[in-house]
């Protein structure tokens, strides 16, 4: 007897979306002294390493205004995660000195995205 085999739920992430979340993960990863690649692990990982992922997530939604799903499916994760995660941050905002990080990370983020997009190839000439 053959066993059924569901494909995994995957929701469709525009590479835009992706990109922002990268930003908002390299981010975090700068301010909280963690590698982004251990922050994108599958496995378990350190709880600094968790919690930096966690911060990149609360920043994405906050930053972007994106909702939790949203939020979960740019890094690859589900609602509930993304829900974990923000909930786990703003709890985590009564620390003046997380707080602090997290006020310029917001800002940082927001700087970025606003800054005006430039088709390289046509700024800089085909040929090079």
């Amino acid at each position: 007897m053959e066993s059924y085999r569901a494909e995994p739920y995957r929701v469709p992430v525009t590479e835009g979306d992706r990109i922002r979340a990268d930003a908002a993960l390299h981010l975090a990863a700068y301010a909280f002294g963690v590698p982004a690649s251990e922050m994108l692990r599958r496995e378990r990982t350190r709880p600094r390493a968790c919690r930096a992922r966690w911060s990149a997530m609360y920043l994405a939604h906050v930053s972007y205004g994106w909702p939790l799903e949203r939020v979960g499916h740019a890094f690859g994760l589900n609602r509930a995660t993304a829900s974990t995660a923000c909930r786990w941050a703003e709890d985590a905002r009564d620390d003046d000195r997380y707080d602090a990080v997290m006020d310029g990370l917001e800002s940082g983020l927001r700087a970025i995205s606003e800054l005006p997009a430039v088709d390289l190839a046509l700024a800089l000439g085909a040929a090079r």
